[in-house]
Protein backbone atom coordinates (compact mmCIF):
# COMPACT_ATOMS: atom_id res chain seq x y z
CA UNK A 1 0.00 0.00 0.00
CA UNK A 2 1.44 3.39 -1.03
CA UNK A 3 1.34 5.96 1.76
CA UNK A 4 2.24 9.01 -0.32
CA UNK A 5 -0.73 11.25 -1.20
CA UNK A 6 -1.16 11.73 -4.95
CA UNK A 7 -0.77 15.23 -6.35
CA UNK A 8 -0.37 18.37 -4.21
CA UNK A 9 0.08 17.60 -0.52
CA UNK A 10 -2.99 19.68 0.34
CA UNK A 11 -5.32 17.43 -1.67
CA UNK A 12 -6.96 14.40 -0.07
CA UNK A 13 -9.19 11.90 -1.92
CA UNK A 14 -12.78 12.12 -0.68
CA UNK A 15 -15.35 9.43 -1.45
CA UNK A 16 -18.87 10.83 -1.18
CA UNK A 17 -22.01 8.75 -0.76
CA UNK A 18 -22.66 9.03 -4.50
CA UNK A 19 -19.11 7.99 -5.31
CA UNK A 20 -19.30 5.05 -2.87
CA UNK A 21 -22.49 3.83 -4.49
CA UNK A 22 -21.02 4.06 -7.97
CA UNK A 23 -17.80 2.33 -6.88
CA UNK A 24 -19.70 -0.55 -5.25
CA UNK A 25 -22.04 -0.96 -8.21
CA UNK A 26 -19.13 -0.84 -10.67
CA UNK A 27 -17.27 -3.60 -8.81
CA UNK A 28 -20.44 -5.53 -7.89
CA UNK A 29 -21.97 -5.77 -4.41
CA UNK A 30 -21.03 -9.40 -3.84
CA UNK A 31 -17.51 -8.84 -5.18
CA UNK A 32 -17.08 -5.94 -2.75
CA UNK A 33 -18.27 -8.15 0.12
CA UNK A 34 -15.80 -10.86 -0.90
CA UNK A 35 -13.00 -8.29 -1.17
CA UNK A 36 -13.78 -6.79 2.23
CA UNK A 37 -13.90 -10.25 3.79
CA UNK A 38 -10.49 -11.01 2.33
CA UNK A 39 -9.00 -7.82 3.79
CA UNK A 40 -10.62 -8.43 7.19
CA UNK A 41 -9.24 -11.97 7.35
CA UNK A 42 -5.76 -10.74 6.44
CA UNK A 43 -5.82 -8.05 9.10
CA UNK A 44 -7.23 -10.40 11.76
CA UNK A 45 -4.26 -12.69 11.10
CA UNK A 46 -1.96 -9.82 12.13
CA UNK A 47 -4.21 -8.71 14.98
CA UNK A 48 -1.40 -8.35 17.50
CA UNK A 49 0.26 -5.59 15.42
CA UNK A 50 -2.68 -3.20 15.87
CA UNK A 51 -3.37 -0.59 18.52
CA UNK A 52 -6.55 -1.67 20.29
CA UNK A 53 -8.89 0.21 22.61
CA UNK A 54 -12.64 0.03 23.14
CA UNK A 55 -14.33 2.68 21.05
CA UNK A 56 -14.66 6.09 22.67
CA UNK A 57 -18.38 6.47 23.27
CA UNK A 58 -20.61 9.37 24.26
CA UNK A 59 -23.97 7.98 25.36
CA UNK A 60 -27.25 9.86 25.74
CA UNK A 61 -30.88 8.93 26.22
CA UNK A 62 -31.29 9.21 22.44
CA UNK A 63 -28.33 7.14 21.28
CA UNK A 64 -24.57 7.05 21.11
CA UNK A 65 -21.78 8.83 19.22
CA UNK A 66 -18.49 6.95 18.95
CA UNK A 67 -14.94 7.24 17.66
CA UNK A 68 -13.17 4.05 16.59
CA UNK A 69 -9.39 4.47 16.10
CA UNK A 70 -6.61 1.99 15.35
CA UNK A 71 -3.19 1.72 13.68
CA UNK A 72 -0.92 -1.04 12.46
CA UNK A 73 2.14 1.18 12.93
CA UNK A 74 2.22 2.28 9.29
CA UNK A 75 -1.33 3.42 8.65
CA UNK A 76 -3.80 4.99 11.07
CA UNK A 77 -7.58 5.02 10.76
CA UNK A 78 -10.59 6.25 12.64
CA UNK A 79 -14.33 6.13 12.16
CA UNK A 80 -16.98 8.48 13.51
CA UNK A 81 -20.25 6.58 13.94
CA UNK A 82 -23.55 7.13 15.69
CA UNK A 83 -26.38 4.86 16.73
CA UNK A 84 -29.77 6.56 17.22
CA UNK A 85 -32.69 4.11 16.91
CA UNK A 86 -35.29 6.90 17.23
CA UNK A 87 -33.98 8.51 14.03
CA UNK A 88 -36.09 6.19 11.93
CA UNK A 89 -39.23 8.00 13.14
CA UNK A 90 -38.04 11.25 11.55
CA UNK A 91 -36.82 9.69 8.31
CA UNK A 92 -33.16 9.62 9.34
CA UNK A 93 -30.73 6.71 9.40
CA UNK A 94 -30.23 4.85 12.66
CA UNK A 95 -26.50 4.60 11.95
CA UNK A 96 -24.34 7.06 10.02
CA UNK A 97 -20.57 7.19 9.71
CA UNK A 98 -17.54 8.67 8.03
CA UNK A 99 -13.87 7.75 8.33
CA UNK A 100 -10.29 8.63 7.57
CA UNK A 101 -7.08 6.79 6.67
CA UNK A 102 -3.74 8.48 7.42
CA UNK A 103 -0.01 7.95 6.96
CA UNK A 104 1.64 7.34 10.34
CA UNK A 105 5.04 8.56 9.14
CA UNK A 106 3.80 12.08 8.25
CA UNK A 107 0.40 12.33 9.94
CA UNK A 108 -1.06 13.37 6.60
CA UNK A 109 -4.52 12.00 5.70
CA UNK A 110 -4.66 9.60 2.77
CA UNK A 111 -8.43 9.22 2.44
CA UNK A 112 -11.66 10.73 3.74
CA UNK A 113 -14.83 8.80 2.99
CA UNK A 114 -18.46 8.22 3.81
CA UNK A 115 -18.84 5.08 5.91
CA UNK A 116 -22.58 4.65 6.35
CA UNK A 117 -22.72 2.35 3.33
CA UNK A 118 -19.20 1.08 3.95
CA UNK A 119 -20.02 0.12 7.56
CA UNK A 120 -23.03 -1.87 6.40
CA UNK A 121 -20.83 -3.70 3.90
CA UNK A 122 -17.97 -4.38 6.32
CA UNK A 123 -20.37 -5.51 9.07
CA UNK A 124 -21.89 -8.06 6.71
CA UNK A 125 -18.47 -9.15 5.49
CA UNK A 126 -17.26 -9.64 9.07
CA UNK A 127 -20.36 -11.67 9.92
CA UNK A 128 -19.76 -13.93 6.93
CA UNK A 129 -16.08 -14.35 7.83
CA UNK A 130 -17.16 -15.52 11.28
CA UNK A 131 -19.76 -17.80 9.69
CA UNK A 132 -17.08 -19.31 7.47
CA UNK A 133 -15.27 -20.58 10.58
CA UNK A 134 -18.17 -21.13 13.00
CA UNK A 135 -21.29 -22.18 11.06
CA UNK A 136 -22.12 -25.86 10.50
CA UNK A 137 -20.43 -27.26 7.42
CA UNK A 138 -22.48 -26.94 4.23
CA UNK A 139 -25.04 -24.60 5.83
CA UNK A 140 -27.62 -23.53 3.29
CA UNK A 141 -30.47 -21.92 5.27
CA UNK A 142 -30.18 -18.69 7.26
CA UNK A 143 -32.85 -16.91 9.26
CA UNK A 144 -32.62 -13.13 9.58
CA UNK A 145 -34.56 -11.69 12.50
CA UNK A 146 -34.82 -7.95 11.96
CA UNK A 147 -35.15 -6.87 8.34
CA UNK A 148 -33.89 -3.30 8.58
CA UNK A 149 -30.90 -1.58 6.98
CA UNK A 150 -28.41 -4.42 7.55
CA UNK A 151 -30.61 -7.29 6.36
CA UNK A 152 -29.87 -7.41 2.63
CA UNK A 153 -26.13 -6.95 3.13
CA UNK A 154 -26.07 -9.90 5.54
CA UNK A 155 -28.01 -12.10 3.13
CA UNK A 156 -25.70 -11.36 0.20
CA UNK A 157 -22.52 -11.72 2.28
CA UNK A 158 -23.51 -15.16 3.55
CA UNK A 159 -24.50 -16.17 0.02
CA UNK A 160 -21.21 -15.00 -1.51
CA UNK A 161 -18.85 -16.19 1.24
CA UNK A 162 -20.61 -19.08 3.00
CA UNK A 163 -22.81 -20.54 0.25
CA UNK A 164 -26.21 -19.81 1.77
CA UNK A 165 -29.02 -20.31 -0.76
CA UNK A 166 -32.19 -19.84 1.35
CA UNK A 167 -33.07 -16.96 3.67
CA UNK A 168 -36.00 -16.90 6.09
CA UNK A 169 -37.04 -13.30 6.84
CA UNK A 170 -38.93 -12.01 9.88
CA UNK A 171 -39.51 -8.56 11.33
CA UNK A 172 -42.12 -7.23 13.74
CA UNK A 173 -42.90 -4.73 10.96
CA UNK A 174 -44.15 -6.64 7.90
CA UNK A 175 -43.22 -3.65 5.71
CA UNK A 176 -39.55 -4.23 6.57
CA UNK A 177 -39.79 -7.83 5.40
CA UNK A 178 -41.55 -6.75 2.21
CA UNK A 179 -38.76 -4.22 1.60
CA UNK A 180 -36.09 -6.89 2.04
CA UNK A 181 -37.95 -9.30 -0.23
CA UNK A 182 -38.15 -6.67 -2.96
CA UNK A 183 -34.52 -5.62 -2.63
CA UNK A 184 -33.25 -9.20 -2.78
CA UNK A 185 -35.34 -10.15 -5.80
CA UNK A 186 -32.98 -11.34 -8.53
CA UNK A 187 -30.23 -12.30 -6.04
CA UNK A 188 -30.69 -16.05 -6.73
CA UNK A 189 -31.60 -16.55 -3.08
CA UNK A 190 -34.71 -18.49 -2.12
CA UNK A 191 -36.58 -15.93 0.03
CA UNK A 192 -39.14 -17.06 2.59
CA UNK A 193 -41.18 -14.41 4.47
CA UNK A 194 -42.17 -15.59 7.94
CA UNK A 195 -44.86 -14.54 10.41
CA UNK A 196 -42.84 -15.18 13.58
CA UNK A 197 -39.29 -15.62 14.80
CA UNK A 198 -40.11 -19.22 15.63
CA UNK A 199 -41.17 -19.89 12.05
CA UNK A 200 -38.09 -18.15 10.68
CA UNK A 201 -35.54 -20.19 12.64
CA UNK A 202 -37.13 -23.55 11.83
CA UNK A 203 -34.66 -25.64 9.78
CA UNK A 204 -32.11 -22.79 9.75
CA UNK A 205 -28.45 -23.65 10.37
CA UNK A 206 -27.53 -19.96 10.83
CA UNK A 207 -29.57 -17.35 12.69
CA UNK A 208 -28.73 -13.67 12.30
CA UNK A 209 -30.30 -11.24 14.76
CA UNK A 210 -30.09 -7.59 13.71
CA UNK A 211 -32.74 -5.56 15.49
CA UNK A 212 -32.33 -1.87 16.32
CA UNK A 213 -34.13 -1.01 19.57
CA UNK A 214 -31.77 0.37 22.22
CA UNK A 215 -32.97 -1.81 25.10
CA UNK A 216 -32.57 -5.18 26.71
CA UNK A 217 -34.65 -7.47 24.50
CA UNK A 218 -35.18 -11.18 24.09
CA UNK A 219 -35.40 -11.83 20.38
CA UNK A 220 -34.47 -15.48 20.91
CA UNK A 221 -35.51 -17.36 24.04
CA UNK A 222 -33.64 -20.41 25.26
CA UNK A 223 -36.39 -22.87 24.33
CA UNK A 224 -36.38 -21.58 20.72
CA UNK A 225 -32.77 -22.48 20.04
CA UNK A 226 -31.54 -26.05 19.70
CA UNK A 227 -28.02 -27.35 19.24
CA UNK A 228 -25.95 -27.65 16.09
CA UNK A 229 -26.53 -24.11 14.83
CA UNK A 230 -24.63 -20.83 14.62
CA UNK A 231 -26.05 -17.52 15.89
CA UNK A 232 -24.73 -14.33 14.33
CA UNK A 233 -25.77 -11.73 16.93
CA UNK A 234 -25.09 -8.26 15.54
CA UNK A 235 -27.93 -6.12 16.93
CA UNK A 236 -26.67 -5.79 20.51
CA UNK A 237 -23.93 -3.17 20.20
CA UNK A 238 -24.12 -0.82 23.18
CA UNK A 239 -24.66 -0.98 26.95
CA UNK A 240 -28.23 -1.92 27.79
CA UNK A 241 -28.98 -3.44 24.39
CA UNK A 242 -29.14 -7.22 23.88
CA UNK A 243 -31.08 -9.72 21.77
CA UNK A 244 -30.39 -13.19 23.21
CA UNK A 245 -31.67 -14.73 26.42
CA UNK A 246 -28.88 -15.22 28.92
CA UNK A 247 -29.46 -18.99 29.06
CA UNK A 248 -28.57 -19.31 25.36
CA UNK A 249 -25.18 -17.75 26.11
CA UNK A 250 -24.53 -20.04 29.06
CA UNK A 251 -24.73 -23.15 26.86
CA UNK A 252 -22.95 -21.65 23.85
CA UNK A 253 -19.36 -21.35 22.70
CA UNK A 254 -19.04 -17.58 22.34
CA UNK A 255 -16.72 -15.83 19.89
CA UNK A 256 -16.00 -12.10 19.99
CA UNK A 257 -13.87 -9.44 18.35
CA UNK A 258 -12.27 -7.55 21.26
CA UNK A 259 -13.38 -8.74 24.73
CA UNK A 260 -12.90 -5.42 26.61
CA UNK A 261 -15.35 -3.78 24.20
CA UNK A 262 -17.76 -6.70 23.84
CA UNK A 263 -18.16 -7.13 27.60
CA UNK A 264 -19.46 -3.56 27.72
CA UNK A 265 -21.60 -3.56 24.58
CA UNK A 266 -22.34 -7.11 23.45
CA UNK A 267 -24.59 -9.97 24.48
CA UNK A 268 -22.01 -11.02 27.08
CA UNK A 269 -22.72 -7.90 29.15
CA UNK A 270 -25.34 -10.24 30.65
CA UNK A 271 -22.62 -12.61 31.93
CA UNK A 272 -19.95 -12.43 34.60
CA UNK A 273 -16.74 -10.64 33.69
CA UNK A 274 -14.85 -13.95 33.88
CA UNK A 275 -17.17 -15.82 31.52
CA UNK A 276 -15.12 -17.63 28.85
CA UNK A 277 -15.06 -16.27 25.31
CA UNK A 278 -12.81 -16.89 22.31
CA UNK A 279 -11.38 -14.08 20.20
CA UNK A 280 -12.25 -14.56 16.53
CA UNK A 281 -8.75 -13.59 15.33
CA UNK A 282 -7.33 -16.63 17.12
CA UNK A 283 -9.69 -18.89 15.14
CA UNK A 284 -8.83 -17.22 11.83
CA UNK A 285 -5.09 -17.46 12.52
CA UNK A 286 -5.40 -21.14 13.46
CA UNK A 287 -4.40 -20.74 17.11
CA UNK A 288 -7.66 -22.22 18.42
CA UNK A 289 -10.47 -24.23 16.81
CA UNK A 290 -13.75 -22.69 15.74
CA UNK A 291 -16.61 -25.14 15.26
CA UNK A 292 -15.49 -28.47 16.63
CA UNK A 293 -18.63 -30.61 16.64
CA UNK A 294 -21.97 -31.16 14.96
CA UNK A 295 -24.04 -30.48 18.09
CA UNK A 296 -22.11 -27.38 19.07
CA UNK A 297 -24.03 -24.12 19.56
CA UNK A 298 -21.85 -21.18 18.53
CA UNK A 299 -22.52 -17.47 18.96
CA UNK A 300 -20.63 -14.67 17.25
CA UNK A 301 -21.27 -11.78 19.62
CA UNK A 302 -20.40 -9.01 17.19
CA UNK A 303 -20.33 -5.32 18.14
CA UNK A 304 -18.01 -4.09 15.39
CA UNK A 305 -14.36 -3.20 15.95
CA UNK A 306 -11.97 -0.58 14.59
CA UNK A 307 -9.72 -3.08 12.80
CA UNK A 308 -12.66 -4.03 10.55
CA UNK A 309 -13.03 -0.35 9.61
CA UNK A 310 -9.27 -0.14 8.98
CA UNK A 311 -9.61 -3.08 6.57
CA UNK A 312 -12.55 -1.46 4.82
CA UNK A 313 -10.83 1.91 4.48
CA UNK A 314 -7.70 0.26 3.12
CA UNK A 315 -9.80 -1.66 0.59
CA UNK A 316 -11.53 1.52 -0.65
CA UNK A 317 -8.23 3.43 -0.81
CA UNK A 318 -6.84 0.85 -3.21
CA UNK A 319 -10.04 0.48 -5.24
CA UNK A 320 -10.54 4.18 -6.04
CA UNK A 321 -7.18 4.44 -7.77
CA UNK A 322 -7.55 4.89 -11.52
CA UNK A 323 -11.31 5.50 -11.11
CA UNK A 324 -13.40 8.69 -11.21
CA UNK A 325 -15.20 7.73 -7.98
CA UNK A 326 -13.70 10.40 -5.70
CA UNK A 327 -12.91 14.09 -5.58
CA UNK A 328 -9.76 15.79 -4.29
CA UNK A 329 -10.42 17.97 -1.22
CA UNK A 330 -8.18 20.91 -0.39
CA UNK A 331 -8.03 19.74 3.22
CA UNK A 332 -4.48 20.36 4.43
CA UNK A 333 -2.75 23.75 4.54
CA UNK A 334 0.34 23.56 2.30
CA UNK A 335 2.40 26.79 2.45
CA UNK A 336 5.36 27.16 0.10
CA UNK A 337 7.54 27.49 3.21
CA UNK A 338 6.31 25.02 5.89
CA UNK A 339 7.02 27.53 8.70
CA UNK A 340 5.18 30.41 7.01
CA UNK A 341 1.55 29.55 7.61
CA UNK A 342 0.73 33.20 8.44
CA UNK A 343 2.33 34.35 5.20
CA UNK A 344 0.15 31.96 3.25
CA UNK A 345 -2.90 33.50 4.90
CA UNK A 346 -1.78 37.06 4.09
CA UNK A 347 -1.04 36.24 0.46
CA UNK A 348 -4.58 34.87 0.07
CA UNK A 349 -5.87 38.43 0.52
CA UNK A 350 -3.75 39.80 -2.31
Amino acid sequence: MSHKPAGPLSLVPFVSVEHMMQLVLTIGIEEVLIGLAREIEQDFRRWELFDKIPRVASHSNDGVIELMPTSDGNVYSFKYVNGHPKNIRSGRQTVTAFGMLADVATGYPLLLTEMTLLTALRTAATSAVAGKYLAPKDSRVMAIIGNGAQCEFQALAFKAICGIDTVHLYDVDPAATAKAMANLTGSALNLVPCSSAEEAIEHAQIITTCTADKQYATILTDNMVGTGIHINAIGGDCPGKTELHRDILIRSDIFVEYPPQTRIEGEIQQLDAESPVTELWKVISGEVPGRSGGNQLTVFDSVGFAIEDFSALRYIYEKIKETPHFVALDLIADPDEPRDLFGMLKRAAA
